[in-house]
């Protein structure tokens, strides 16, 4: 950490450039200094740089994990009743203002407001399942195990934990962890996406308004030097990660060679399998939705639509006649009182990549039926802009079917049986989440048991779990053995404690060197 680094905000004068945007330690903003690296935080949907984000390296973590140290013994052992006290005030703070927290996803991310306040809902229905710690965290009791030895099971926190987490849902993937590590008894560092950081300050100081000590929940922002000095930190017990495949291997690698408990969560190519007596206009809804909703920058967007001949072409014109309907602009933009539907990609370059995806589709011999790359949205010129986007007829050893674009690009994938439609399916690398549209029940219990995938939706696109169960996928999708939050989730942040306990008269049972027996 440079020592020029102040918890004063640096003097800015009107147009002299961007916000500058603070760390979180030891319950306090942060400002780097004068010198130090920072970063451009661009609002997508103008293409003008809001903000500046500073690039926290092993210094600067170092602190934060100090701070979520000291403060770890007191909040492990603060009463359950008062950590509640304080998980229910920052539920009812959250709720009160969680329209301030969606403006700032979307002037950051690009989401629509609409999508916004979805993102934030979803994650406070976690925050709402750790409200529920007392009942969460009862161990077992057995008495009289043995002749007047009684045995029973409690569960500890872990200590500081760390929580890295993806540009796509910068509050509520944050909230799939830190509600329940808090709750359990931890201490958190934080390190959001610098692409779209302002949403972790915003929620370190709700926390301190709601009451919580300083220390136990930190935020450093920073890129790959702040993620190597989280995953290296002899203090840092656990890492909880979202992003990527290649960087959920490598978080998880070098997290448990380095002695921490890692769930990290990486990337997914989740297929959309829609049977011949599926309701087609419920499929074709179901398909827009989950295919461009925030632009297809989620990890749980239908990218591949594996349509059981022959509704291959009556389905794709029901798509494209809803995909005529869209309109792609400025999320924060009302017209009529109406927001926009989908908004921009989040920077330049990944709009320039998913572009370059498209291309690579048509050149390798893919149906381009809707192009959104000439897209004329309604927002400012300079913003992030791509259109919906459909093939049709692509196959699997075409790049925009075997790599996640995270982009709002749809492929179709013919087949002529629900047999190579699962086979499809379970050959991908990855297992995220998938869906089946059908009103044959057989054939949707029969999908639900033999796809090897993690999240299964039975007509319903995006089967997002609820906050009391896990969300995590399989194979390439998640390594390690805890997915987010739920009962895993609990699990994931506190260690099982076994006590056996004898309470005897003054004398005991004398000198008996055998191993003990239960009797």
């Amino acid at each position: 950490m440079s020592t020029s680094i102040s918890t004063t905000e640096p003097t800015t004068t009107a147009g002299a450039g961007p916000a500058p945007i603070p760390h979180w330690i030891a319950g306090a903003a942060v400002y780097a200094g004068a010198g130090d690296p920072t970063a451009p935080v661009t609002d997508p949907a103008t293409g003008r740089v809001s903000g500046a984000v500073p690039l926290g390296e092993s210094a600067e973590v170092a602190a934060a994990v100090a701070a979520a140290a000291a403060a770890f013994p007191a909040w492990r052992d603060t009463a359950l009743s008062r950590r509640v006290q304080v998980l229910f005030a920052f539920r009812e703070l959250l709720n009160a203002r969680k329209g301030e927290l969606a403006a700032i996803l979307t002037a950051e991310h690009g989401k629509v407001l609409a999508d916004a306040m979805g993102e934030v809902s979803r994650g406070q229905e976690v925050v709402e399942f750790a409200c529920g710690i007392p009942h969460l965290l009862k161990g077992g009791y057995t008495e009289n195990a043995s002749t007047k030895v009684d045995v029973y099971s409690i569960r500890q926190p872990l200590g500081v934990v760390g929580i890295i987490s993806p540009f796509n849902f910068p509050a509520m993937v944050p909230m799939w962890f830190f509600p329940i590590a808090i709750a359990a008894g931890n201490t958190v560092v934080l390190k959001p996406s610098e692409k779209d950081p302002s949403a972790a300050v915003w929620i370190a100081a709700l926390w301190r308004e709601a009451g919580l000590p300083d220390g136990v929940f930190n935020v450093v922002h920073g890129a790959k030097a702040a993620v190597d000095a989280l995953l290296e930190h002899p203090d840092v017990a656990s890492i909880s990660f979202v992003g990527s495949t290649p960087i959920a291997q490598y978080v998880y690698e070098q997290g448990t060679a380095a002695g921490k408990r890692v769930q990290a969560l990486g990337g997914a190519k989740n297929h959309m399998l829609v049977l011949p007596d599926a309701d087609l206009d419920l499929a074709a809804d179901a398909a827009v939705n989950a295919g461009f909703g925030s632009a297809g920058e989620r990890c749980m967007a239908v990218s591949a639509l594996v349509v059981v001949e022959p509704v291959a072409d009556e389905l794709i014109a029901k798509i494209t006649a809803r995909m005529a309907g869209l309109r792609t602009g400025d999320g924060a933009l009302l017209r009529d009182g109406v927001g926009a539907d989908m908004g921009p990609l989040i920077t330049r370059a990944h709009c320039d990549k998913v572009a370059a995806f498209v291309a690579a589709g048509e050149a390798e011999g893919a149906d381009l039926v809707v192009d959104g790359r000439p897209i004329v949205a309604d927002g400012d010129a300079d913003g992030f802009w791509l259109g919906p986007t459909l093939f049709d007829r692509v196959t699997p050893a075409m790049s925009i079917y075997t790599e996640e674009i995270f982009g709002p690009v749809l492929s179709v994938v013919r087949v002529d049986s629900y047999d190579d439609g699962l086979e499809l399916i379970n050959a991908s690398p990855y297992g995220n989440g998938t869906a089946i549209f059908t009103n044959d029940g057989g054939a949707a219990r029969r999908f639900q048991n033999e796809v090897q995938v993690g999240m299964v939706g039975i007509n319903v696109p995006v089967p997002v779990p609820m906050a009391y169960y896990s969300f995590g996928g399989w194979k390439t999708s998640l390594f390690g053995d805890s997915h987010a939050h739920g009962a895993e989730g609990l699990h994931f942040f506190t260690r099982g404690k076994v006590v056996t306990s004898r309470w005897l008269d003054p004398s005991h049972g004398g000198i008996n060197l055998g191993f003990p027996q239960n009797s």
